[in-house]
């Protein structure tokens, strides 16, 4: 005998509010926290983002799944959301370039999610209660049985995930001749953002995010990159350690997102987690060194403390600051060849204005070079 499969889904949040819904992608039932990205393109970016491990992802834009997928455009090799929620859900698709419509795409990478729910309501009740742990189930509506799974989910303060996403063995992307070699500590790297690195020239050997500062020295790069990963920084002692060695070291260092957090933690400051996060493509953040204002693509649930910088003030600057609510999304090492951001500058998807950071990166790494030269005598 054969089941039925079910023809309506639910969607549990840990504060026991309830919503129903249609399956969407692979029938079964999935745990993560639930968070909310306001871009009205890049599903597939999204979805793929190492970041998103561990997450059930909402999407604000009504119509997902109309340009169908195109697997050259994935931040990595398979979808690392844990879960989506959508209004509208089509398995039909119009562009000419996709590869493959996106249920048959969610079905393949075991993807389950749900559709024709109130997003905006969803979104709503995020926004006043904060990021929580959720379940969404197409296996099942029986709220006491998914309630006992729920309760077994870990909070995403304290969990560290870098260690899931990671490259299991370092590789090499970029031009061998390069006159400059980057070590790339992977804590859940996009490819976009690798990408960014190889157009301006850059040899990259991208390592695993447990990597020690003795294993990045042997192959002798000039210059260090922390990239954007999941979970919470503060849970990455391995990172932190790493990177203070990096710091002693001299050699220019830029971070991105988790990386970004991890400097910070290196550095001495705290960091914290989020009311519900920054995830989007329409960002404003200030540069207070320039003054202009730049519209960023952003995925962090965590933050570094503004505070704990007033309190080391000596130790770092702050250079980029959000629009919308103050937060801190940059920062220069005083004493150190360093610097970060908190957003993605590479924007896959979203704008372009901040993908002057790679330049200055790369500025930095020339200027060192240069200092370290040997000077050649008549």
């Amino acid at each position: 005998m054969t089941s039925t499969p079910m023809t309506r889904a639910v969607l549990l949040l840990d504060d026991g509010t309830v919503f129903y819904g249609r399956p969407a992608g692979k029938i079964g039932t999935t745990v993560g926290e639930i968070c909310f990205n306001t871009g009205m393109t890049g599903y597939q970016e999204i979805f793929t983002d190492p970041s998103y491990a561990g997450q059930i992802m909402v999407m604000t834009n009504v119509h997902i799944g109309n340009y169908g997928v195109r697997f050259s455009e994935s931040e990595s090799d398979r979808i690392r959301i844990a879960g989506l929620v959508t209004r509208e859900f089509t398995p039909l698709y119009s562009r000419e370039l996709a590869d493959q419509d996106l249920q048959t795409w969610l079905e393949q990478q075991e993807l389950t999610g749900i559709t024709g729910v109130d997003t905006r309501a969803l979104v709503r009740h995020i926004r006043s209660k904060g990021a929580m742990n959720a379940l969404i189930s197409s296996e099942t509506n029986d709220l006491e049985v998914l309630r006992a799974r729920l309760a077994q989910a870990p909070s995403m303060a304290g969990l560290e995930l870098s260690s899931t996403v990671t490259t299991a063995e370092p590789y090499f992307l970029g031009d061998p001749a390069s006159p400059f070699k980057v070590a790339v500590l992977d804590y859940g790297v996009k490819r976009s953002i690798l990408a960014q690195l190889t157009r301006r020239g850059c040899y990259l050997k991208v390592f695993p995010a447990r990597t020690t500062m003795a294993e990045l020295n042997a192959w002798q790069p000039d210059a260090f990159f922390l990239s954007n990963g999941p979970g919470d920084p503060a849970a990455m002692d391995y990172a932190i350690q790493t990177t203070r060695a990096i710091l002693e070291d001299g050699r220019p260092l830029f971070g991105i997102c988790l990386g970004h957090q991890i400097l910070a933690l290196a550095l001495g400051l705290t960091t914290y987690k989020m009311h519900h996060g920054h995830r989007g493509i329409n960002h404003p953040v200030k540069n207070l060194e320039t003054g202009l204002a730049e519209i960023t693509s952003q995925n962090h649930g965590f933050g570094v403390d503004p505070e704990s910088i007033k309190r080391n003030s000596g130790l770092v600057m702050t250079t980029h600051v959000n629009l919308n609510d103050g937060t801190v999304e940059g920062f220069r090492a005083t004493h150190h060849n360093a610097f970060s951001v908190q957003y993605h500058p590479e924007a896959s998807p979203g704008p372009h204005d901040a993908r002057y950071l790679f330049d200055e990166f790369l500025s930095r790494i020339r200027q060192s070079k240069s200092a370290t030269a040997p000077t050649l005598t008549a």
